[in-house]
């Protein structure tokens, strides 16, 4: 139990780090979003075949669902990856992990789940709390076009975490993923060409191979060793992680209406992931 924690822990880390380190590059002028996705997956994809050739051979890529977390997945790279042109981490990674949580709930609908109450009210709790965030006021809101696109991104990362519940061979599955989505952001960078730097390279490199690679290939090992409402708890620390990363390192600020927004959204899920864990029911 003790090294499932700690396998957790770590890749909630790793889940923030990828938002700081794209905010980073990002905001800094590093490089565009179309490079730094492209070269996130790239560098991930080459990563993982290296471990899984070291381990006895590449995965095979075409197995029948294999489009679907490939597709997911460019959905969530590229999604979050020009997102976070205009976002800061932290709220990125609030609405990025909102919008995770309401497409698992609706994923546990569709597969015949039936959540109790508690998991209604939190669900509606949570989803209001985004709608407020990204509601025009007096103090400003999001951006509509990079807040839909971290929206999309959460859909994406949702899908698959779901998908991930599959993965018989964590590692492979994730690699497979990875090979086949890299061509389709390096396609998207061929169409939109940005500028790129050493620095901002660099960063993407480390965002590919060792926080998304290597800690996308932890979470489908720790997946299917976890509920499902024990892994959507989980996520709920990476928007924390991230808000405090981003003022400790990349000097973002923080709104009275993010922070409360914050706990509305987070304490909506939270009350629906424990009041369904109280309850005895298995849920997203």
């Amino acid at each position: 139990m003790a090294r499932l924690f700690f396998l957790t822990a770590l890749t909630m880390l790793a889940f923030a780090a990828n938002s700081l380190l794209n905010r980073a590059a990002l905001a800094g002028g590093e490089t565009g979003p179309a490079a730094f996705a492209a070269i996130r997956l790239i560098s991930g994809a080459l990563c993982l075949a290296v471990l899984v050739s070291l381990r006895g051979g590449l995965p095979r890529l075409a197995a029948p669902r294999r489009w679907i977390g490939t597709s997911m997945l460019a959905l969530y790279v590229l999604g979050f990856s020009f997102a976070y042109v205009a976002l800061d981490a932290g709220l990125g990674a609030l609405i990025l992990f909102g919008c995770v949580q309401v497409t698992m709930f609706g994923g546990a609908l569709l597969t015949g789940e039936r959540p109790t109450p508690a998991r209604w009210f939190g669900a509606a709790l949570a989803f209001g709390g985004l709608v407020w965030l990204m509601w025009p006021g007096a103090e400003a809101a999001p951006d509509f076009a990079p807040a839909l696109l971290m929206v999309l991104a959460g859909f994406g990362w949702g899908v698959y975490s779901l998908e991930g519940r599959r993965a018989a061979a964590p590692l492979g599955e994730t690699t497979a993923n990875f090979i086949c989505a890299a061509p389709v952001g390096l396609l998207v960078w061929l169409v939109l060409p940005d500028g790129l730097t050493l620095t901002g390279a660099m960063l993407a490199v480390l965002s590919g191979a060792l926080t998304s690679g290597l800690g996308y290939a932890l979470w489908y090992s720790v997946l299917p060793r976890l509920d499902a409402t024990v892994a959507a708890l989980a996520q709920l620390t990476v928007p924390v992680i991230a808000v405090l990363g981003g003022v400790l390192l990349l000097a973002e600020p923080v709104t009275l209406r993010l922070v409360l927004a914050s706990a509305v959204i987070l304490g909506g899920i939270a009350f629906g992931v424990l009041g369904q864990r109280k309850s005895g029911s298995s849920g997203s």
